[in-house]
């Protein structure tokens, strides 16, 4: 029998990678549900001033509100020139939650004047486990690369089409959802919960 896992988002992207790394690991007898899978309950804003601290919250939210085990993420590009930000307002910097093309559009603005050597950015994903009852655990995963000019890709989400990973010259948009696993920030963050995951499928 499965081990229903929450993770706490509607985004079946997010939703997949995480199965596509359970499955690349060999840890079976785990059934990853996302918020549309389960009865709705009151989900606390992201109020806090790091990546941390939102995604913990979330993952206790699921997991207090499910009984299931919750991972939950925080994630955001930080660019140099900007001071590390947008940070934890990355989903919202133009104002409106979850609009990527005005999102992007309002980073390309401020970075106009920006030359390439200091267009230096880090995608960043703060994963949080949460166990009723039981364990906490809190990773982070850090992508370092750069802004490019204009976006190029139609893959992945977010700032993907902006985002050129240190070492190459594509953006994370052109990669395929393989090579994004293997390298992307969250890839990195929740490799790093697949020990505490494995043990949920022994319990």
């Amino acid at each position: 029998m499965s081990r229903r896992v929450l993770v706490a988002s509607r985004n079946a992207k997010k939703l997949n990678e995480l199965r596509r790394i359970l499955a690349d690991a060999g840890i079976a007898g785990i059934e990853i549900v996302g918020l549309g899978d389960v009865p709705a309950y009151d989900e606390a804003p992201e109020t806090g001033a790091t990546f941390e601290e939102n995604a913990l919250a979330k993952a206790r939210d699921g997991a207090a509100a499910t009984g299931l085990p919750c991972v939950a993420d925080d994630s955001g590009i930080a660019v140099d020139a900007l001071n590390g930000m947008p940070g934890v307002l990355s989903a919202r910097w133009s104002g409106m939650h979850g609009d990527d093309a005005a999102n992007n559009a309002l980073l390309l603005a401020q970075l106009g004047d920006v030359p390439d050597e200091r267009r230096g950015a880090q995608f960043v994903s703060t994963c949080a486990l949460v166990v009723p009852g039981g364990t906490e655990i809190v990773v982070r995963g850090e992508w370092p690369g750069a802004i490019g000019r204009k976006p190029m890709g139609d893959g992945g989400f977010g700032y993907d089409p902006l985002f050129i990973p240190a070492g190459g010259d594509i953006t994370a948009a052109q990669l395929t959802p393989a090579e994004k696993d293997a390298v992307s920030h969250r890839g990195r963050a929740l490799t790093q919960l697949l020990p505490a995951l494995a043990a949920l499928t022994e319990s």
